[in-house]
């Protein structure tokens, strides 16, 4: 189903995408870089699809609060999102913790993260604020989500997905009326409540809100104010409104972009390094569950100037081939196999090597006769000659970071041990 462009109310919102969380479940992926700075698709990094989905929406006031080890992540965004201009009255501001409040004190937590930067939202005068997290796969307008938020006369709109309810402790989970209207908000319950008649399923918030901006600069400094707040959205902003204000819940099935080869709402959190592993591997299929060739709705992104993917040798043995995979610009598959794959800009496969269910980063070079098999390998690995990984799960235990469901993370720091 293809979604209105733009619209009065995104016009005049402002999308603040808070981006500093570490991500620590995705264990050495994110050593030196942030959660939402971590490439994915091939070309794309995390944070994209939220920033996308903003730009695609209509919003033209973008503002992105960064804290752990983000040069990656602002260059990221200097490199790719410097296309919004001032003159046009649009605008991008990257917000790193600088102590602007305080001179001991960084970003304390989501809501702390925003009212530090109040200043700056006031000297653009939006009507509205998009709060979005910066580290999930999804496409969604959030136009659709003002208007309800309007219609309903929310204080707060949350965004909010059914999730199993086994899944449901790491999100917060609400109670809602039969109007939408949320009765109760528990940030990951260690019991999440199940929704009615749907007792294997809860009702999940998607860490995304929308707010009338005077409305939310009160929340804040209220919020500021209270030395017993630990100043996070999903802990004490949401649950106190909950409790003292009118706040709406927002199914993403009514906003969820879809182009004509999807069927399903897709939302991904991919703070592990299965859920990782698995939705880049989701892009591979015939009809992927996720269409990112949606030029209705495109991921916008840094586009590095490459030269195309390349593929050489066609002998018995020694065939440059990839089936059901995506191979990415400037990369180059000399005598080799990739299958069900993803080849971020740059790798290069060697000959008589095998590539099999592998999320692959950019600069990778992978020696002759590898066969990897099951595997994320961050970027700028030299995989030696041979190596075979995916084979052999105590052997793979004991030499990388290999999880429960049999997916290998590779680090050049663990090759270098190998030798």
């Amino acid at each position: 189903m293809k979604q209105q462009r733009t619209s009065p109310l995104a016009r005049h919102a402002m999308a603040y995408v808070l981006a500093g969380g570490r991500g620590s479940r995705l264990m050495e992926l994110t050593a030196w870089r942030a959660k939402p700075a971590v490439y994915f698709g091939g070309k794309s990094r995390i944070i994209d699809f939220a920033l996308s989905n903003a730009f695609n929406s209509g919003i033209r006031h973008i503002a992105v609060a960064t804290q752990y080890k983000a040069h990656s992540l602002i260059r990221h965004l200097v490199r790719g999102w410097n296309f919004l201009r001032p003159i046009s009255n649009e605008s991008f501001d990257i917000l790193p913790a600088s102590q602007r409040v305080s001179e001991d004190c960084w970003y304390l937590g989501t809501a702390d993260a925003v009212y530090q930067n109040i200043d700056i939202i006031e000297s653009y005068g939006p009507k509205h604020v998009v709060v979005l997290a910066g580290d999930h796969v999804y496409k969604m307008d959030y136009e659709l989500m003002l208007q309800q938020h309007v219609a309903q006369g929310a204080d707060v709109t949350v965004g909010c997905l059914e999730v199993p309810r086994e899944d449901a402790t790491a999100f917060g989970v609400m109670d809602i009326d039969d109007h939408d209207v949320i009765r109760s908000f528990l940030e990951k319950p260690a019991d999440p409540p199940a929704m009615p008649g749907k007792p294997d399923t809860s009702l999940a918030s998607m860490g995304l809100y929308v707010f009338e901006t005077d409305f939310l600069i009160d929340q804040l400094r209220r919020d500021a104010a209270d030395p017993s707040s630990s100043h996070d959205f999903g802990k004490d902003i949401i649950p106190y409104i909950v409790e003292n204000g009118r706040a709406v819940a927002h199914s993403f099935q009514r906003s969820c972009v879809r182009s004509e080869a999807e069927k399903g709402s897709y939302w991904r959190d991919v703070g592990t390094i299965d859920a990782y592993w698995a939705a880049n591997i989701d892009l591979t299929a015939v009809v992927p569950e996720l269409d990112i060739y949606d030029e209705e709705w495109p991921i916008w992104t840094f586009s590095e100037i490459t030269p195309p993917a390349k593929f050489v040798h066609d002998e018995d043995g020694r065939r440059g081939m990839a089936i059901s995979s995506l191979v990415s610009g400037a990369c180059v598959v000399s005598g080799s196999l990739i299958r069900h794959a993803l080849l971020s800009t740059g790798v290069r496969v060697n000959s008589y090597a095998l590539i099999e269910h592998a999320v692959i980063l950019p600069k990778v070079n992978v020696g002759r006769g590898a066969r990897l098999k099951n595997v994320v390998v961050d970027a700028a690995v030299q995989i030696p000659d041979g190596l075979v990984v995916g084979e052999d799960p105590e052997l793979d235990g004991k030499r990388f970071r290999r999880t429960a469901k049999g997916i290998c993370l590779i680090t050049q720091p663990m090759i270098d041990r190998l030798v």
